[in-house]
């Protein structure tokens, strides 16, 4: 390991002298052995290649079939049809799994199109691409690092890791450290790391690694190592589809056989073969989840949210686990102080302590109180080299908290600086851990110098101490000061602030460090988001776990775990250090009992996210670093942050969210609940439909009866009758209880909780009422001859070509109308259809209208009667088609009712 060496050690190894660094010809060689400084790509799928992955499908299978019989009968508007339906489906699914992922470009935007390098002894600007192992690179504040590089040389140099490490604040960096053994990412203080940025101070590296040996190359080939998973839904579809494709084949084998036992015309059971087929697969499935999905989308924008895969909607409903980083995401990513302190009394910056500083010119008892801390937060901002210009912050993040605090009580350190203008500083650096300004007064000529620092550097260089009793003044300081004050920084360390002291010195404008008075401490956090409290006591009551993941040190991570809810002992914390020590095995076995993930690194997120889907959760993670994008893409459900989020942690995820707000991740698991519930209604609809329309098609077959329908009769109703009303259950109006149950079992299948009886009940129900329309004019002739009614004299009666055409345009009349009552049903199996508000669903009003007229005009426009061979009907068989088509209704009633009794008698248990 690289920051286990001394830096000679490395320039030795890399054969390069440090001032005169690689010759243009021993870089290109270099350059021919270890590649250029870039990303590999994955292959990509060509759009010919998405669109023949949408046809393995074993429905699919079962419609290409169907195509090729009815192409041989000779029954070609089948075929196209049939066709069309599969094409459709294709084109839907290509276009959506076209929307590829950007990850691999992202990373690259990222990279430093230039470098500064040594090469020949003379510095250049070369393209980072042209890097190799060996170079010696040259860092300023404001320049992106280059490649993975070993510091030789660090004058004041701090290096901002958050997207990578998930560091809230800059790190100081030091060439001298050497590493003893394995040690995070985060701490190693003697490397930098390609696509972070120098802040502050300057350095030079030797290049050590490039291109996909980078830190940020692992992440990235992590990101293409990582497959795609089907998401439950598209399990439990798929599983359907298998279920379907095995029915279809055996109702057509069924279906040869008995056309053997009776005798039958082999060519006329194939095309009710393929009438079964058609009937057994659910046609307009697969369009209207796509459909129903990506109306759930557009209601997501609504709450701030951009979801990049379809199938992520639904998934969000069945989250138990939500893995959040912490910085940027349950914190706001930007340092902020919280607590001050001077000889004697602690306040905590709230809106109402700055309130009261702000007007502490009252004249009052406290004053003197007020005007001791205005003075220690104006010394802290006079010492600060950050400058905030409106929407323009530049600086160390510890500085801007300062000004900002300012800024929050009327003080700016513009107005301050022109009363009293720097006239020397001691600037600040690592070793010293400390800087120092003078300030001379405009009016008085008053000298002033400031001095902040750690607070174990500060007090060892103070002699006298600001008396925060009487009038402020100067004191020897005591060691019952010098306890007082470590107590309060302890106090504060508790609770993962970072401390600074601040001390001054009058009438000595040399900035000298010695024999300083002290006057007080500031206590600043990366403080949590005020909503994501909120969101995580709603998950709980959800049942959904909220996991703290984090690049931040153990005790800060702990202490914002508490604040928030997430975690309420250290013992549910762990180090990525542990974890490095772990196999995934072992971390699985432990996994359940922990809440906060501390100093961890790209890998360990991975394993993290493995460890709680071994134990079958479904997992969200968030996050807006690149050191996130792995865990993002592993996770069934990655979530970036679209503010702060990098466009490495955008291109893998599969949702955004626009306002950064982790409260809006609430939001969107309850949106895709009500969504998962709406599909369910919406397959349970479909499916009691296509179980009508084989019942109808085997029953009477099975009896010996001609076919009720056609092929394309059962396909105008699985695609346009059924379709629309699905759709309308699929914009159905949400639950609002849905946030206050458990998340649904992902292996939970589609008929659970009594779908299987609702299917069966309805599906006999619509195939009993559409044979009865079928036999209902043989029936009527029959009894109107005085002949007896048998199945043989029925069989007898559609020979007549005319009965037969009118019998099937009833059966097919009522198949379509029953399916729309169907529907209306099916929006809430608890309510009486006499208690909903039609209204809160008006998709539904406008789908039963328009399946009505639709239904109607195949039956009195020339045209389509023709197409679909159907005769005319009149108003009163029309009257009497549709109060039959209202089975559905009356069933829907019983099922309510029964459903409410036995809910009465388990609660009275």
């Amino acid at each position: 390991m690289v920051e286990q060496k001394e830096r000679e050690l490395v320039l030795k190894e890399l054969a390069v002298e440090r001032n005169l660094g690689l010759t243009q010809e021993e870089a290109s060689e270099r350059l021919e052995t270890y590649g250029r400084n870039e990303f590999e790509e994955s292959k990509k799928k060509t759009k010919i290649q998405m669109f023949l992955s949408q046809l393995r499908d074993p429905m699919i299978y079962i419609l290409g079939a169907a195509v090729l019989i009815s192409a041989f009968l000779g029954e070609y508007s089948d075929s196209l049809i049939i066709v069309a339906v599969i094409l459709l489906n294709a084109v839907i699914g290509m276009v959506q799994e076209s929307k590829a992922e950007q990850s691999l470009e992202a990373l690259k935007k990222m990279s430093s199109p230039n470098a500064l390098v040594r090469r020949g002894g003379k510095n250049l600007e070369v393209p980072a691409a042209d890097l190799v192992p060996g170079d010696i690179v040259i860092l300023e504040a404001g320049r992106i690092v280059p490649a993975d590089m070993r510091l030789i040389e660090t004058v004041n140099l701090k290096i901002e890791e958050s997207a990578l490490t998930g560091e809230s604040v800059p790190v100081d960096k030091d060439a001298s450290f050497v590493a003893e053994g394995d040690v995070t990412l985060g701490d190693r203080i003697n490397m930098a790391y390609m696509s972070t940025s120098a802040s502050y101070g300057r350095g030079e590296g030797v290049v050590t690694a490039t291109g996909m040996n980078t830190e940020i190359g692992k992440i990235a080939s992590m990101i293409n190592n990582t497959a795609d998973e089907m998401t439950p839904l598209q399990k439990r579809l798929a599983d359907l589809g298998k279920m379907l494709g095995i029915l279809a084949v055996l109702l057509c084998a069924a279906l040869f056989a008995i056309a053997v036992i009776q005798d039958r015309n082999i060519i006329d059971m194939m095309l009710t073969a393929i009438s079964l087929a058609v009937a057994a697969i659910p046609e307009g499935l697969p369009a209207v989840v796509t459909i129903v999905l990506a109306l759930g989308v557009q209601r997501m924008v609504k709450v701030n949210t951009i979801v990049r895969k379809l199938p992520a909607v639904e998934t969000l409903g069945a989250v138990s686990v939500v893995c959040s980083d912490k910085t940027g995401t349950l914190t706001q990513n930007k340092m902020t102080a919280v607590r001050l302190y001077v000889p004697g009394s602690m306040k905590d910056v709230s809106a109402d302590a700055l309130a009261e500083l702000s007007g502490s010119e009252s004249g009052n008892e406290n004053d003197e109180f007020g005007r001791k801390y205005e003075d220690l937060i104006k010394g802290f901002i006079y010492c600060t080299d950050a400058e905030v210009n409106g929407e323009n912050r530049i600086g160390d993040p510890t500085e801007l908290a300062l000004i900002d605090l300012g800024i929050n009580i009327g003080m700016e350190k513009s107005v301050i600086l022109a009363k009293a203008p720097r006239i020397n500083e001691q600037a600040f650096d690592s070793d010293r851990k400390m800087m120092t300004t003078v300030q001379k007064d405009a009016e008085s000529g008053k000298i002033t110098a400031y001095t902040k620092g750690a607070v174990d550097r500060m007090i060892g260089r103070c002699t006298s101490v600001l008396d925060s009793a009487g009038s402020g003044s100067i004191r020897p300081i005591t060691k019952e000061d010098i306890a007082e004050i470590e107590r309060a920084a302890l106090e504060m360390a508790k609770d993962a602030l970072r401390v600074l002291a601040l001390a001054v010195k009058y009438d000595d404008d040399s900035a000298s460090e010695e024999s300083l008075v002290f006057m007080g401490l500031v206590g600043m956090i990366d403080p949590p988001r005020p909503e994501a409290k909120d969101a995580i006591r709603v998950f709980d009551g959800a049942s959904v776990k909220t996991v703290m993941i984090t690049g931040d040190h153990k005790d800060t991570a702990f202490a914002i775990a508490k604040e928030l809810g997430i975690a309420s002992d250290i013992s549910q914390c762990i180090t990525g250090d542990e974890l490095n020590d772990m196999t995934q095995e072992e971390l699985n076995g432990i996994v359940s009992g922990l809440r906060v993930f501390a100093r961890v690194s790209p890998e360990n997120k991975v394993m993290i996210v493995n460890a709680f889907r071994s134990h079958g959760d479904i997992v969200s993670m968030t996050g807006d670093g690149v050191n996130d994008a792995p865990s993002l893409k592993s996770a069934d459900i990655g979530v970036a942050m679209g503010i702060t989020g990098t466009d490495v942690a955008k291109g893998a995820a599969d949702m955004v969210l626009m306002d950064d707000n982790f409260a809006t991740i609430k939001s969107a698991i309850e949106e895709g609940r009500n969504i998962y519930a709406n599909i369910k209604k919406s397959v349970l609809f479909l499916l009691s439909s296509n179980l009508g329309e084989i019942m109808t098609m085997f029953t009477a077959i099975l009896v010996g009866l001609a076919a009720p329908l056609k092929a394309i009769h059962i396909l105008w109703v699985n695609l346009i009758t059924d379709s629309l009303p699905a759709l309308a259950l699929g914009v159905d109006t949400g639950d609002k209880d849905a946030m206050r149950k458990p998340p649904r079992d992902p292996k939970e299948s589609l008929f659970a909780h009594g779908g299987y009886v609702i299917t069966i009940l309805f599906g006999l129900l619509i195939g009993a009422i559409t044979l009865i329309a079928f036999i209902f004019i043989p029936v009527y002739e029959l009894r109107a001859q005085g002949t007896a009614v048998t199945l043989a004299n029925i069989d007898a009666m559609l020979d007549n070509e005319f009965i037969y055409l009118k019998s099937q345009t009833y059966a097919f009349t009522v198949l379509g109308i029953s399916q729309l009552f169907n529907a209306i049903g099916m929006r809430n199996l608890d309510r009486s259809v006499f208690t909903m508000n039609p209204f809160n669903n008006r998709m539904m009003i406008i789908a039963v209208v328009a399946g009505f007229l639709l239904q109607i005009a195949v039956t009195e426009i020339p045209f389509f009667e023709n197409v679909f061979d159907a005769a005319e009907l009149s108003l009163s068989e029309w009257l009497t088609l549709t109060a039959l088509s209202t089975a559905p209704i009356w069933l829907h009633e019983i099922v309510v009712l029964v459903r409410r009794l036995s809910g009465r008698r388990v609660s009275a248990q």
